[in-house]
């Protein structure tokens, strides 16, 4: 796609910090981390989303972040989890298909375990099953 910023990343017109690459994927650093080695995987194919993205890409993806990349960021960052995320739709800035790896780390202020809203849990809740 010629106007996204991803497609000229992995075509190599825009420079990237590379950690991982092979003929399904690119691995970048994420130029506004949200911590210490936070990671984007990008299919070379675009696909605007998870709706657009096929089987066996989505499989390969898997593969590597949990045989590799997980690994790479808890031996040489010492975090201690990894926070895994993907947008659809709102909330995804630039339509090409992408995974967040985010490490985390004790007391990294990253809050992912909002608790407010649960008023209505139960009406969302009645409205998912109806």
């Amino acid at each position: 796609m010629e106007d996204c910023l991803f497609c000229k990343i992995i075509e190599g017109e825009i420079p990237s910090k590379t950690i991982y690459e092979d003929e399904i994927v690119k691995v970048m650093m994420d130029i506004n981390p949200i911590s210490d080695g936070h990671l984007l995987v990008l299919p070379k194919k675009h696909n605007k989303d998870l709706l657009d993205l096929d089987d066996e890409t989505a499989l390969h993806i898997k593969k590597i972040i949990v045989e590799i990349l997980i690994p790479k960021l808890k031996n040489k960052l010492n975090c201690e989890g990894v926070t895994i995320c993907q947008n659809n739709g709102l909330g995804q800035e630039i339509k090409h298909f992408h995974v967040h790896l985010i490490p985390r780390y004790e007391n990294d202020n990253i809050n992912m375990n909002s608790k407010e809203n649960i008023e209505n849990l139960e009406e969302i809740y009645n409205k998912l099953m109806d």
